[in-house]
């Protein structure tokens, strides 16, 4: 009887602990939750980059046997020979990945509310890994097209169903850092790409297969068994993890619906047509769309947001060519290619983790424009090696850190469970930017015109980033004066609960 009774005592202190932690407490619970879902959710993210963005690495692929395409461009050896690359052709090859990509995220995350995160997301990745395997088959340019249609098909609702998933466990000042963990994975691939292409060479012929068709089918094979073991491992919600005690599972569940302020969870569609119907949707949509937006900007200043995107796709699909074009071998630019990314994914952690301490977003965006804008000026200016490489390695370094923090404000600034998950497919449309990404760079060797399109984009993201941080400051402001005009506090919450943002207790992050 005494010893049930101490562990009754045991119990109750236990719960009083974990409900009112101390700062090292609540730090502990947050760090066995990051144990859990982000190394799995990074693993996920570095095979997504890889399979998405390893075209890129077989244009400079065997350098001793080069192509001339029609327009002059130097195309080398590898999957640009074997698929008769010639002109445009890889150009189309890497946009036409978008299209579907860009369309398949909204109805994916859909989906992903509607089902188990641990039923959805693995089941995508294991789709993609069987296009990724099944593009070792390609024969011929209109068949590589098609394989790359299926591919941005199957991979399109990842990474907005990641930053869902994370949304789902974590109160809106801890996201970024975790966003930013699991978004560095990118650069992480974008360098590990470059060292798997200095390898390929060494597997020309084994097997009767070209070293690009042995990449394609190992790495498609690792993804799918990779996606079968996640079926296991990965789980579903804070009310179901079994790692986590009943008095760690009540106070994360409290402390999400306290930041949440309460607002609806239950799927209904009135929650998709909120997202559909509200102009900051759209606002964030032009977070990272490219040149199309261009044709908009006469008739949508107001929209008008951070395009980041066409730099992100520009810099994954280009940067071996670019370095090779420095007067580097294709081993040799391959290799070079690994700073500029590892700096990349240095800078992501470091600014992901400075944005949740501040608990601020679009400075963070306008800096990493700055650094961004000052490479791209170097490369645009520099006829030498020297600079120009300086200047790749600032573009990565300002660019990779600014895409974790755009998902975390556009998390964080989507109020309600159902909505926030559309929002943030919804700037999957910013994808449709990637095709102009894959058009832009084909003036070698200063590739002025890309460059300079760059540099027209990170200079209107400095300039919209600081309009929309003015915009949601008088969202704000308006807020508490209507809560203070009309006496609305904590206690009236659940009369706004199926309002998301737009309830006057909703406070956006800046």
């Amino acid at each position: 009887m005494s010893s049930l009774r101490n562990d009754s005592i045991e119990s109750k202190s236990e719960k009083q602990i974990v409900l009112n932690p101390s700062p090292r407490e609540r730090a502990r619970i947050l760090r066995k939750i990051d144990w859990h879902l982000l190394p799995l959710v990074t693993v996920f993210y570095l095979f997504s980059y890889l399979d998405r963005a390893i075209i890129g690495i077989y244009l400079i692929l065997l350098v001793d046997h080069p192509l001339r395409s029609s327009s002059g461009y130097a195309k080398v050896g590898g999957m640009a020979t074997n698929l008769h690359l010639t002109g445009f052709r890889y150009n189309i090859a890497a946009a036409v990945f978008f299209i579907p990509h860009g369309f398949a995220e909204v109805p994916s995350n859909i989906a992903l509310k509607l089902l188990r995160p641990s039923r959805w997301i693995p089941s995508i990745m294991v789709a993609w890994g069987i296009v990724s395997t099944l593009m070792c088959l390609v024969r011929s340019y209109q068949s590589l097209v098609v394989a790359r249609v299926f591919l941005g098909l199957t991979e399109a609702g990842l990474f907005p169903g990641v930053n869902y998933y994370i949304c789902l466990w974590y109160p809106r000042s801890e996201r970024s850092k975790r966003i930013a963990i699991f978004f560095s994975s990118a650069s992480v691939a974008g360098a590990f790409s470059g060292l798997l292409a200095y390898g390929i060479e060494r597997m020309e012929g084994v097997g009767g297969l070209h070293g690009w068709q042995w990449i394609f089918c190992l790495e498609g094979t690792a993804t799918v068994l990779v996606a079968t073991l996640s079926f296991f491992f990965m789980h579903d919600y804070p009310e179901t993890a079994k790692f986590l005690t009943e008095s760690e599972r009540s106070y994360i569940i409290d402390v999400l619906k306290q930041d949440s302020n309460n607002l609806s969870s239950r799927f209904d569609t009135q929650f998709v047509w909120q997202a559909i119907k509200d102009y900051k949707t759209y606002v964030l949509i032009l977070v990272h769309i490219g040149y199309p937006v261009l044709l908009f900007i006469s008739r949508a200043l107001s929209e008008l947001m951070i395009r980041l995107l066409v730099p992100g796709f520009a810099i994954s699909l280009f940067t071996p060519t670019i370095i090779n074009e420095l007067g580097y071998s294709a081993a040799h630019a391959q290799l070079l290619s690994v700073p500029p990314f590892a700096a990349g994914c240095i800078a992501t952690i470091i600014v992901g983790i400075y944005s949740d301490k501040h608990n601020l977003r679009g400075p963070y965006i306008i800096g990493g424009a700055l650094v961004s804008l000052v490479g791209y000026i170097l490369l645009y200016c520099s006829v030498r090696a020297g600079p120009s490489y300086v200047g790749v390695c600032l573009a990565a370094t300002g660019y990779y850190p600014t895409i974790p923090i755009i998902m975390a404000w556009t998390g964080s600034n989507a109020g309600g469970d159902l909505k926030r998950g559309v929002v943030l497919a919804m700037v999957g449309f910013s994808n449709l930017g990637g095709i102009c990404s894959s058009f832009i760079y084909i003036d070698p060797p200063r590739f002025h015109l890309g460059h300079g399109t760059i540099m027209g984009f990170l200079s209107l993201a400095i300039i919209t980033s600081l309009f929309a941080m003015w915009d949601y400051n008088r969202l704000n402001k308006k807020k508490e004066a209507q809560c203070l005009a009309e006496n609305i506090g904590d206690d009236r919450e659940y009369e706004f609960e199926d309002m998301g943002d737009t309830s006057p207790l909703f406070r956006y992050t800046i």
